[in-house]
């Protein structure tokens, strides 16, 4: 997966940047195997026979060198970060991209907490791997090639000290890295796991407070924050044994090579400078194998992180667009479910079975259950939030699973259970409804939505700012603000899921009576839980364990359905039924 995202994200849109930073290395490394070579003909030839124009000469030659080679790693990095930091930024688009694509199951699949880590954290360390590839990944071979080269160049009678330091290293490196990669594999998988404690403490912490949990709470983030940190210091131990290990086989090879190296240069077998420069070709091999050896720390979790994110990438949503879409269709809010049937994917009973309901312009249809009956399931067929597995959801005679998304979309009005609110200001939200919305619109659907005299009273009115999720206003203002936030709209179709649960009484009745009049052209679907709010709908659906267990107005399921009836007594006074 490493090597895939690699090519797909990196190699291929930035081929031009990576074929100069591979030019420009190529001539870095070279230039900084010729160093060496040269020092060892100044000792020798300059220093040795006390010629000071050829130590001159070289010099000049050497200075040169080292300005061809840090203009060429200046110009590399250059063009190294900004190929690294592009393939950053493209990652965690197409992890944005693809998530936004995702329907609810694939969500829940997930879970919000890990989709995070996975465009962040994990984005993070594979744009780090790219950026080191980029710096090292040519270097390091050239450089270890070159330097067995030029040092056996140099003197070939110790180049046996070649043969044995350098597998050691790789073996010694090898070894460690093996151990590294489960270890790696863990950290993320509990890094998960306090995002989703912490969440979920962030979430509830009223509910935390309200029942004095915090102690329990404590406890349960500090469990999975040792998991996190054993399995971190695991992996740490591990890399901490890297560099210890390298620098043993640095330090023993050079005591090595000056050992022997004296007993060949007291014998005449080799020069000083030659000593020196194949002393400074040994410590480029193994400068070269520590650079690799860095690299190959950030592999294991790089891998894994690779994984984690080719696996949101690899997941195709559940609620597909059409290959060929129904555009061309003039919608005007006729709704049409036909035994609509949904189950979800592993249960063994399905949440809705065989529903079916007609609506139009200018009807209300009510649907009211007990909880767990399947009515939010059944609102969110609509917009297409889950597709139904058996029947048809059906906007103006065409199938929504065939119209354009964006036209089917752009049709609805939709107010979820839990209203949720942007950061930004009052007009910032509820231009979400239609960008192009006045002043006059949005107060006209703030007043219809009763929620225009609490907006004046705030600091700004309009622009008076909103919390992330809109937490500085109640639950009753925010469900208000959603409900204007749909009116600003103006669609066809008016999905209401349980969207007047937080309001009073007084407030519901008033919102109500407002609306009549603002949807007399829509079709309007609402749940609900609650009678007083559905009561005066053209058609009312009971639902009971996802099948419809009663159709009709108030006045018709009151008389002679037993579920409704109940639903009814456990709500309304005998007087308020009638």
């Amino acid at each position: 997966m490493l090597l895939r995202l690699f090519r797909e994200n990196l190699v291929r849109p930035y081929r031009r940047p990576l074929a100069a930073v591979v030019v420009l290395q190529f001539v870095s490394t070279v230039a900084m195997l010729y160093l060496p070579s040269l020092n060892a003909d100044i000792i020798d030839e300059g220093v040795a026979k006390g010629d000071t124009g050829y130590i001159v000469r070289t010099g000049a030659v050497m200075l040169t060198v080292s300005l061809v080679q840090i203009a060429c790693s200046i110009t590399a990095v250059w063009f190294s970060s900004r190929s690294a930091m592009g393939f950053g930024r493209d990652l965690r688009a197409a992890v944005f991209h693809r998530v936004g694509s995702f329907s609810a199951r694939e969500v829940a699949q997930f879970g919000a907490p890990s989709l995070i880590t996975r465009t962040t954290n994990d984005v993070q360390q594979l744009q780090m791997l790219a950026l080191m590839t980029c710096t090292m990944a040519v270097s390091v071979p050239i450089m270890m090639v070159g330097g067995v080269l030029m040092a056996m160049r140099e003197d070939l009678g110790l180049s046996w000290l070649l043969a044995v330091v350098v597998p050691a290293l790789f073996l010694a490196v090898g070894l460690v890295v093996s151990q590294m990669v489960p270890s790696f594999r863990l950290v993320q998988e509990r890094l998960d796991e306090v995002n989703r404690v912490l969440r979920e403490q962030l979430a509830g912490i009223r509910v935390v407070r309200a029942f004095v949990r915090e102690p329990q709470e404590t406890a349960r983030f500090a469990r999975a924050n040792d998991g996190l940190t054993e399995v971190s210091v695991r992996a740490g131990r591990w890399m901490a044994t890297m560099f210890p290990l390298v620098m043993l086989v640095v330090n023993v090879s050079s005591v090595a090579v000056i050992w022997f190296g004296g007993h060949r240069v007291d014998d005449g077998s080799m020069e000083v400078g030659a000593l020196t420069a194949f002393l400074a070709y040994l410590m480029q091999i193994l400068m070269s194998v520590m650079m690799g050896t860095f690299m190959l720390m950030m592999v294991p979790r790089s891998a894994v992180c690779a994984d984690r994110v080719a696996e949101v990438l690899d997941t195709r949503s559940t609620v597909v667009p059409p290959a060929d879409p129904v555009r061309d269709v003039d919608l005007h809010g006729h709704l049409e479910l036909d035994a609509v049937g949904f189950t979800y994917p592993g249960a063994e009973h399905p949440v809705l079975d065989g529903v079916s309901l007609s609506a139009g312009p200018g009807q209300t249809v009510a649907v009211i259950g007990s909880t767990g009956a399947g009515k939010t399931t059944l609102l969110n067929l609509v917009p297409r939030l889950f597709d139904a597995t058996s029947g048809a959801v059906l906007v103006d005679g065409v199938d929504v699973r065939r119209l354009d998304p964006e036209l089917l979309w752009a049709r609805i009005g939709l107010v979820p259970q839990r209203a949720f609110l942007f950061t930004g200001t009052v007009a910032e939200n509820l231009r979400h409804g239609r960008r192009d919305a006045t002043d006059e619109e949005l107060w006209h659907a703030l007043e219809v939505a009763q929620a225009r005299d609490f907006v004046e009273r705030m600091p700004g009115g309009l622009d008076a700012p909103i919390t992330q999720g809109g937490t500085n206003v109640s639950g009753g203002q925010r469900q208000r603000l959603a409900i204007a936030r749909a009116l600003v709209r103006r669609p066809e179709i008016y999905l209401f899921d349980d969207a007047f649960s937080a309001l009073d009484l007084a407030t519901d009745a008033r919102l109500r009576a407002a609306l009549r009049p603002e949807t007399r052209q829509s079709t309007v679907l609402i749940v609900a839980q609650r009678v007083s709010t559905i009561r005066d709908a053209d058609l009312i659906l009971v639902l009971e364990g996802g099948v419809v267990v009663g159709r009709g107005t108030h006045a018709e399921l009151l008389a002679d359905n037993p579920t409704y009836q109940e639903i009814v007594a456990s709500q309304l006074s005998a007087e308020e039924a009638a």
